[in-house]
């Protein structure tokens, strides 16, 4: 039985970021952020998330390769 693929990486991209978040999060924090006064901390939030998310990303997808295989 062939297993079903998504059409683009991008869809999978989105997917996956669904999954693991909720759009209220995504509108709400950084709303909360401005709001408060908290203009740089987002700044560096959004720099960490970065820094840490992306290699972490590539490690889960490795192993779904990997594991797929």
């Amino acid at each position: 039985m062939e297993r079903e693929k998504l059409g683009s990486r991008l869809g999978f991209i989105l997917l996956s970021a669904g999954c693991a978040i909720g759009c209220g999060n995504v509108w709400k924090f950084p709303w909360m952020c401005g709001q408060y006064g908290g203009g740089a901390f987002l700044l560096i939030y959004l720099i960490c998330l970065v820094v840490l998310g992306i290699p972490v990303m590539v490690m889960e997808f490795s192993l779904g390769r990997a594991s797929q295989a």
